[in-house]
């Protein structure tokens, strides 16, 4: 949603992760956002509208008649569950319980879990089933509210694309006296007694405390972890049995094509960011195979490697980010901004505590 859920490619409702970044830093002045279309899962070799309200679940196709029953019943408890309120609980506790047993407390099947768990709580993996089941109910109550927010689907993708994030957040930096050196290339980052003390770059040094940068321009400083693949389709129509919509998020379930790891759609193209008639598709997942490119049968490919830093950066205090996975959402990377923070400073990131005051904006007390 307008995530995690975030189409940055998803940006979800006001309690999501980069949505708040968005708004509290109001980087949100420099960005306009519309809403994608259409939410939806794969199921047998067919697309449905994924069913996030007790309406949805009763008219969708995707399960049988019994089986909507319980879904509803399901999504009646998720709705009126508050972790606050043990009244809510209905004999389960959100801290111990796995989310594993609330399922079967629910009598649901495999399939209504492989959509509920990987396209309303937007899961990567199974291993949630297992855990505490207090975090998935919220992730899925945070999709049922953007949906309601929002109408067509929970997500929003930004006006003109991603490239825009960036940008805004330049102007933002400029606000607060930030300097940015384009086209500048690094030479030397300068490490002295074991710690950072500046970049050089074409015979200059701009020095610093401290280093935030990608994998790219520390290699020796990150290791390989995996592989993701991305492709990007353009088409000359919308995605069949979407409803001609313009923009669209689908997720694969990785049971549902005996993988390990889901398969991610996000189809645009009334975002500003395809010609007339035109429709751009970006398929992503984590490579499994040493055929990457028969997993998703492409049109044009890019496959990467997943980089993550070695060591913290406490010491040589060089902070480093790891690469973008296969996730078309923002949630991991905003855990890994919010991780880099802590890395930094030694705190907690804390949205709430970036609420300023009007005449902050311009760097006043």
């Amino acid at each position: 949603p307008s995530t995690t859920p975030c189409s940055f490619p998803r940006v979800r409702s006001l309690s999501c992760s980069l949505v708040k970044m968005l708004l509290y830093t109001e980087v949100t002045r420099y960005l306009d956002f519309k809403v994608t279309e259409g939410s939806f899962v794969y199921k047998g070799g067919k697309i449905y509208k994924v069913p996030s309200t007790e309406a949805e679940a009763l008219a969708s196709s995707l399960m049988g008649l019994f089986e909507k029953r319980r879904f509803r019943k399901f999504l009646v408890y998720v709705a009126n569950f508050d972790e606050k309120d043990p009244r809510t609980f209905e004999g389960i506790d959100p801290k111990k319980t796995a989310m594993r047993e609330v399922y079967k407390k629910f009598d649901l099947g495999q399939d209504v879990i492989d959509f509920t768990g990987h396209a309303l709580a937007l899961y990567r993996t199974n291993d949630y089933l297992d855990q505490p089941c207090c975090e998935t109910i919220n992730r899925i109550k945070l999709y049922r509210e953007s949906l309601a927010r929002y109408g067509k689907s929970p997500y929003l993708y930004p006006l003109y694309g991603l490239g825009e994030l960036p940008q805004g957040f330049a102007r933002l930096s400029a606000i607060y006296g930030g300097t940015y050196m384009l086209n500048k290339p690094i030479e030397e980052i300068i490490v002295q007694n074991g710690k950072v003390i500046g970049v050089k770059s074409e015979g200059a040094v701009a020095r610093c405390k401290q280093l935030i940068c990608d994998p790219s321009y520390v290699k020796d400083r990150v290791e390989k972890v995996g592989q993701f693949i991305r492709v990007i389709c353009i088409l000359s129509h919308p995605i069949k049995n979407t409803n001609d919509a313009n923009s669209c998020q689908i997720i694969i379930p990785q049971n549902q094509v005996n993988r390990k790891s889901d398969i991610y759609v996000c189809m645009i193209s009334a975002h500003n960011v395809a010609a007339q008639r035109k429709y751009i598709t970006i398929v992503s997942t984590t490579v499994e195979t040493k055929e990457p490119e028969k997993e998703i049968r492409p049109k044009f490919v890019s496959i990467s490697d997943l980089l993550v830093p070695k060591n913290l950066g406490t010491e040589s205090q060089i902070f480093i980010s790891r690469t973008y996975d296969a996730t078309t959402h923002f949630e991991t990377t905003c855990d890994d901004i919010k991780n880099i923070y802590r890395r930094m400073t030694g705190s907690e990131f804390d949205c709430e505590e970036m609420k300023r005051k009007k005449n902050d904006i311009y760097g006043e007390d």
